[in-house]
């Protein structure tokens, strides 16, 4: 496909996971793609690289502009940066609360803020915000992170609202459970990794985890001008996990 051929793309977050499998697609169907990202140094050609501090709006404000202009413009953002979060509400506290609403929340008004005067000028303007299943069904064990995510899929559609009569389309994605290094990470650390991995894959309905390429292949689908009839959209990239309900598998 070159359905982005032409076009200009930045995606946050895009030096691993879910972010990288994007850029790389975008690329691969025509874009120019820049990644912005903590630590950018795996980004190679013919992706651009730029550091930046999702927290910090000098930081953003400074990387945005220097992509935009190495760019030449831009088409879409992938607002794809984020953190994740384990325990109740009870086990962590403001300081852990605060960090992660600043980076899974506020990291993407930051980004965003930056990027969209120069969306406007774009007849093909797209952003996407990578949300989550966490956002639209009850996760144990996911209180603080749930919450970030539930603010990103308001953020969404209030973002939708307040830009598309500008021409500028507001989508998100919400990804099960990704094989991503965050997951890996994760799974290390448990008692049983073998245990902890096959009780994530049951709980999706495919009975295995999402891929970071399914990812990217959803989010491409709301950033392209293909889909330029859907704004204010939270596709379930999760495996079924958010909409079906299986009967127990006869033992």
């Amino acid at each position: 496909m070159s359905d982005f051929e032409g076009l200009t793309a930045l995606v946050t977050g895009g030096a691993s996971g879910i972010g990288r499998a994007t850029a790389d697609l975008l690329a691969e169907r025509g874009a120019r793609v820049a990644v912005l990202d903590l630590d950018p140094s795996s980004v190679d050609k013919p992706l651009l690289a730029y550091r930046a501090d999702v927290t910090d709006d000098t930081s953003v404000r400074a990387a945005v502009a220097d992509a935009v202009a190495a760019l030449g413009g831009l088409d879409v953002l992938v607002n794809n940066a984020g953190v994740g979060a384990q325990g109740t509400v009870e086990d962590n506290d403001d300081t852990e609360w605060h960090r992660v609403l600043d980076v899974n929340v506020l990291g993407m008004v930051r980004v965003a803020r930056a990027a969209l005067p120069h969306l406007r000028a774009s007849a093909h303007a797209a952003i996407v915000n990578t949300c989550s299943v966490a956002a639209t069904a009850g996760l144990p064990q996911r209180a603080l992170y749930s919450a970030s995510k539930g603010a990103v899929h308001a953020l969404t559609l209030a973002m939708a609202a307040d830009h598309v009569r500008e021409g500028v389309r507001v989508n998100c994605v919400n990804p099960g459970t990704v094989d991503t290094p965050w997951v890996g990470r994760l799974l290390d650390a448990a008692p049983d990794p073998a245990a902890e991995r096959a009780a994530l894959e049951a709980r999706q309905p495919t009975g295995r985890l999402v891929s970071a390429a399914q990812v990217a292949g959803a989010i491409a689908y709301l950033a392209s001008p293909l889909s330029g009839a859907t704004t204010g959209t939270a596709l379930a990239v999760d495996g079924g996990m958010q909409g079906l309900r299986l009967r127990p598998v006869a033992r």
